[in-house]
């Protein structure tokens, strides 16, 4: 079975699973941004995409509240 995520979208679903683990919270858009190293909208463009595209869920205007709704198993390991 093929996976439901591009190769791009499973290194950010990676760091967003392993970034909640380490942190015992969600990463904000900013910690995604410095740690991809690419823009505020191109970010904001991928978070929205992956809720659009069902593999997360989040809580509009509320803070670091992205949740991954795939099992973490899915996941590849982050690069």
């Amino acid at each position: 079975m093929s996976t439901p995520f591009t190769a791009k979208q499973g290194q950010d679903l990676a760091f967003i699973h392993l970034y909640t683990k380490l942190h015992r919270q969600a990463p904000a858009e900013a910690d995604m941004q410095r740690y991809f190293r690419v823009t505020p909208p191109s970010v904001h463009g991928l978070v929205m995409m992956l809720e659009t595209r069902g593999l997360i869920s989040r809580t509009p205007r509320a803070a670091r509240s992205i949740k991954l709704l795939i099992d973490h198993a899915e996941l590849p390991q982050l690069d």
